[in-house]
């Protein structure tokens, strides 16, 4: 009896151990490829990525992935305070700059503070206290001249018994930066004359003489931080009732305005 012959069959392809050889020279070839593109680094974007480890950004708002092994601890740290990032030096900063603000105010106010005590002094040692006052305000220092002492009824020309008290006002106003307002006011009678047809050119006239005083006579007050204005009988301190009360709307103020005031 014949035995038969179990043929072979030849696989097709290249054998097993050639594609693994394959694939590991595969492998190397892109881990160099990877190694010489890291080798390149862009410098700018370099810089982007460090800067935001550095600040931590994504560490400080967002909770870890990777679970501590002390949280209770860590807990305690932030709530204390303890450990900080960069973003809390602006805040310091910040504060900084408030403080050297305020100190930088505190001159400003000091000066007006003063000037009330001077011009005060200045009235009780002129017995002008009944038709002249100072205030400070929100606004700044508010003198306020009553028109007994510097106008005729129905007139905006300066009387000498006024300009004294003007020239005081000049010379304080040439040691302090502040802008300056002159206002004008009348009571709520009205007035119609060729010169000044109503309540409205004459407090603006008044305002305008008393201004043309104080630039004229004073060297270092000039027109850029002056102005005027005209309310003629729209902000009354008193009822227009009786000639008492009329005689206080009839006036003129000079305000002396704080810098951090916005009108």
């Amino acid at each position: 009896m014949k035995l038969k012959r179990r043929h072979r069959h030849s696989s097709k392809g290249s054998p097993k151990w050639m594609t693994t050889y394959a694939d590991m020279i595969t492998l190397i070839l892109v881990f160099f490829i990877l190694l010489f593109s890291m080798s390149q680094i862009n410098l700018v974007k370099f810089d982007a990525v460090a800067e935001s480890f550095r600040n931590q950004m994504i560490f400080d708002f967002y909770p870890s992935p990777i679970e501590n092994e002390n949280p209770t601890q860590q807990a305690k740290i932030q709530e204390n305070g303890e450990e900080s990032n960069e973003f809390d030096e602006p805040v310091k900063a910040a504060d900084g700059e408030k403080e050297e603000e305020a100190d930088k105010e505190e001159p400003v106010n000091s000066d007006l503070d003063e000037l009330v005590e001077e011009v005060d002094e200045f009235l009780e040692s002129n017995d002008l206290q009944d038709i002249i006052s100072a205030t400070r305000t929100d606004r700044g220092v508010v003198l306020v001249l009553q028109e007994q002492l510097l106008f005729e009824t129905g007139e905006a020309d300066i009387l000498s018994s006024g300009e004294p008290f003007l020239t005081k006002v000049g010379q304080l106003l040439e040691n302090i930066p502040n802008h300056v307002k002159v206002e004008g006011h009348t009571d709520n009678r009205p007035i119609s004359t060729i010169q000044y047809p109503s309540n409205w050119e004459l407090s603006g006239a008044r305002a305008g003489s008393v201004i043309r005083f104080l630039t004229t006579n004073t060297d270092q007050l000039n027109g850029e931080r002056i102005s005027a204005a005209a309310y003629a009988d729209t902000r009354p301190v008193a009822s227009n009732d009786n000639e008492e009360n009329y005689r206080k709307n009839r006036r003129v103020e000079i305000v002396i305005l704080d810098p951090d005031y916005s009108s």
